[in-house]
């Protein structure tokens, strides 16, 4: 099945933020104010981030019924304070996408955001099929955001619109930790 077809204003996209580069979810999050502000329904479902306590979980808070998250991951991978067995992940991640075919199925969001789905797929939780077959059977009107690094090719040529966030310079080479409200 190809997404490649004539596209009518009441149809919807598949937009990707990749790359190495600060940004992607800040990106998604944009979006999804800009519809929230024109009446729409935003869902985000969260693939890795799952154990810190990022500022979005307080705004999106606010702009609740209209916007609903669900944190779904288990934190990030291998870092410092990742205590979780690799299959733990894993599971979380199915988890997630279940969570977005389940949120698909009940047709009331015009937006859904999968947020780090890309990195993801990269680190093998889940599989590139799954996630093909969940963009070719989206609802028509429905538009998805995945978000996170590593996009593959099959996945940037089914998307109407990808963008790819490069790192040109970050505060963490110097030495500056994560600041309150701009990383976290």
């Amino acid at each position: 099945m190809s997404l490649e077809k004539e596209n009518t204003s009441n149809d919807g996209v598949v937009i990707v933020y990749t790359g190495n580069g600060k940004g992607k979810t800040t990106a998604s999050l944009g979006v999804a104010l800009r519809a929230i502000g024109q009446g729409l329904r935003v869902c985000m479902v969260q693939f890795i981030k799952g154990e810190w306590h990022y500022g979005e979980l307080n705004s999106i808070k606010k702009l609740e019924p209209d916007f609903e998250l669900i944190v779904a991951g288990k934190g990030f991978i291998g870092i410092i304070d990742d205590d979780h067995a690799f299959e733990e992940h894993v599971s979380a991640a199915k988890t997630a996408l279940e969570i977005v075919e389940q949120k698909m199925s009940l047709d009331i969001y015009d937006i859904i955001i999968l947020d780090e789905i890309n990195y993801a797929v990269h680190l093998g939780l889940l599989q590139l099929s799954d996630v093909l077959r969940l963009i070719k059977n989206r609802p028509k009107k429905l538009s998805l955001i995945l978000t996170g690094n590593y996009a593959c090719e099959e996945l940037i040529s089914l998307a109407d619109l990808v963008t790819e966030m490069k790192a040109i310079k970050h505060p963490y080479k110097k030495g500056i930790k994560a600041k309150l409200g701009i990383d976290y």
